[in-house]
């Protein structure tokens, strides 16, 4: 009589793969022999009804001519869970665009190695969600873009941490999607059935950094009209996503260091502490073992911080990234359907750019595109990289003679050379994110 594990084994079906005149020999056996392939020259000749108990996916050459929109249908009426993966033998940036609005896993060249990288994730994402009907939330790991070499290393590393409850320190640039890091590594870890509380350090009123972090009981100091149970607390079972780590104030970081190492905290006002079970993940932008060297950061706490350290290629390091990411963002912006692709000389236009912002200033720069192009098309013209003419600052002759006035017109102009970025504006000015904030709260200016 066989044993459980037999049982299971015996009643899980071998996932399905589809290869509609996808020409598929680079899949590699392992994925060859782990599902039940089936090679066929058109997309009829794929069954009408898909097994609805199987994980499936279809692998389709895209030189039929058939529209992304009308496969995608007819796929979705075989089976409502089917994964698709469109290659084409010079894949183009409308060709991803269509594709994945249209609502495909990924999109990539005919026999290349990242075909197989795709087969394999998308198996996993259907062998993963089962039969439920519908389709389910893509995974986490799969909305981060990893053409490049770097940013594969970087999935293959927050993969081969999902069984770790060790501190993570990610040091990456601002824009670089440090928070979307964090929740993969929150997503793919045995916390994933707690909360995920993120706290921007930089961000925190000075005075009640203690109260924010640790939480607080009611009347424990002026305006504390109700009890707080405070971001530890609130994250307890999950993790706590400490981003810009490197702006919080050095009285703070002893306690916050004393909060990981005892894995309690003392609310503001309590009598005792109260114990936490937290995964502590946290981000900075900033130099952290020079801040260590000059004073600025608790050497105790860098450490304890950074038990496994992951790193953010800026976005200028990984131009192969950069046409996916600009169609997935053309498809998001372009939800009213008037905006339908991109010129030719846009891809050379995106390549060349430095990006100092980013991801954060790649989506910034579609969005505005798809919302000011004056035709169906994004042109190089319409992404306004060079930076334009922008608010004009006031020369020194229009600012009355204040301290106070120069300070505010100092800040505006920062703010405009840095696109909006409060880390980069900080940076600029030599000074901490929570002070800019603060000045320019005081001065009336916004982001």
């Amino acid at each position: 009589m066989p044993d459980d594990a037999e049982l299971a084994h015996s009643e899980t079906r071998a996932p399905e793969l589809w290869l509609v005149d996808a020409a598929s020999s680079s899949l590699g056996a392992e994925l060859v022999e782990q599902a039940r392939v089936h090679r066929v020259v058109r997309l009829d000749d794929v069954p009408e009804r898909l097994e609805a108990d199987a994980a499936v996916v279809v692998i389709v050459g895209t030189s039929e001519g058939t529209s992304a929109a009308e496969y995608m249908r007819a796929l979705r009426d075989r089976g409502p869970s089917v994964e698709v993966i469109a290659v084409a033998d010079e894949p183009s940036v409308d060709g991803a665009v269509e594709w994945m609005r249209a609502g495909a896993f990924d999109y990539v060249r005919r026999d290349s190695g990242r075909l197989r990288d795709a087969a394999r994730g998308a198996l996993q994402r259907a062998s993963a969600r089962g039969p439920a009907p519908g389709r389910a939330q893509p995974h986490i790991l799969e909305r981060i873009v990893a053409c490049s070499a770097g940013m594969r290393r970087l999935v293959a590393t927050v993969r081969d941490l999902a069984v770790s409850e060790s501190s993570v320190l990610i040091e990456a640039e601002s824009g670089t999607g440090k928070e979307l890091v964090a929740r993969a590594l929150h997503d793919t870890s045995t916390r994933a059935g707690g909360a995920f509380v993120a706290v921007d350090c930089g961000a925190l009123p000075d005075g009640i950094v203690e109260a924010e972090l640790f939480g607080h009981q009611r009347g424990a100091f002026t305006g504390a009209e109700r009890a707080s149970p405070g971001l530890f607390r609130s994250a307890h079972g999950g993790t706590l996503f400490l981003d810009e780590i490197g702006e919080l104030p050095i009285a703070a970081q002893a306690k916050l260091l004393r909060a990981i190492q005892e894995r309690e905290v003392r609310p503001l006002g309590a009598s005792r502490p109260q114990p936490v079970d937290v995964r502590i993940v946290a981000a900075t932008h900033r130099d952290l073992a020079d801040d260590v060297r000059t004073g600025r950061f608790r050497a105790d706490l860098f450490y304890r911080l950074r038990v496994v350290a992951l790193s953010i290629p800026p976005l200028r390091e990984r131009p192969e990234d950069i046409p996916v990411l600009a169609a997935r963002f053309l498809a998001r912006a372009a939800g009213n359907g008037r905006v339908h692709g991109f010129e030719a000389d846009v891809i050379d236009a995106l390549l060349a750019h430095d990006w100092p912002g980013n991801v954060r200033e790649l989506e910034n720069a579609i969005e505005g595109a798809a919302a000011l192009a004056r035709g169906s098309r994004i042109g190089a013209a319409d992404l306004r990289l060079g930076g334009g003419a922008g608010a004009r600052a006031p020369a020194p002759d229009d600012i009355p003679l204040a301290l106070e006035a120069y300070e505010a017109a100092c800040l505006g102009a920062a703010l405009r050379h840095c696109g909006g970025d409060v880390s980069r504006t900080a940076r600029l000015l030599g000074i901490g994110r929570s002070t800019l904030y603060r000045k320019l709260a005081r001065h009336g200016l916004s982001r």
